[in-house]
């Protein structure tokens, strides 16, 4: 069966993921049983697969999407596209909107809104993040906006443009700007970058 196969390896990704980014896991076992952020973004992947279905599986998939909030406090509409290895660090408030594209490795804490600013039917209305990028607790990512590669973007910060590969986003509304060495680490910048923890 390669559904199940595949479901399997996903889950051990997103399993290395949490213990990658998530210094209070402890093991594989505590954080499968304890992170409402996995538990959500797994509950997605078969919303989503439902969701793909067509028409006649959506309602299906919504069911599951609104029963996986009350669970977990994460709102992901199953019509989103998430990539791989992504983790939701704490879980609570998280919203991702039905036209959200979501690149590899990308983390989220609490909080976080990918939200549209339109009301507008049949079009995308929500952020587009690249690969490799953090958000931090609180950011408001709105509109149909783009969210470049290995991204930082601070907390409580309302983003509502564009914000190019390798940039840190902090304020309301927030500023972009460049790590100061040309060869920062974009995860370095992070501990240079004092407003992406505020």
């Amino acid at each position: 069966m390669p559904f199940l196969r595949q479901a399997r390896a996903r889950v051990r990704e997103d399993l290395e993921a949490a213990m990658r980014r998530d210094p209070a896991a402890h093991s594989r076992t505590d954080v499968a049983l304890n992170s409402p952020g996995l538990h959500a973004i797994w509950s997605y992947r078969l919303a989503h697969r439902l969701w793909d279905q067509g028409p006649r599986w959506q309602p299906a998939a919504r069911v599951l999407s609104t029963m996986t909030r009350a669970a977990t406090g994460v709102e992901i509409h199953p019509g989103a596209q998430i990539g791989q290895r992504f983790f939701i660090d704490h879980g609570m408030g998280v919203v991702i909107g039905a036209t959200a594209v979501v690149g590899d490795d990308v983390m989220l804490y609490h909080g976080v809104t990918l939200g549209g600013r339109s009301l507008q039917r049949g079009v995308k209305r929500h952020p587009t993040v690249g690969d490799r990028v953090t958000i931090g607790t609180g950011a408001r990512v709105l509109g149909d906006i783009e969210i470049g590669d290995d991204v930082q973007i601070g907390a409580n910060s309302v983003v509502v443009k564009d914000v190019p590969a390798g940039a840190v986003a902090t304020g309301v509304p927030a500023r972009v700007r460049f790590p100061h060495l040309p060869d920062e680490d974009p995860y370095d910048a992070l501990f240079n970058e004092p407003a992406i923890f505020i």
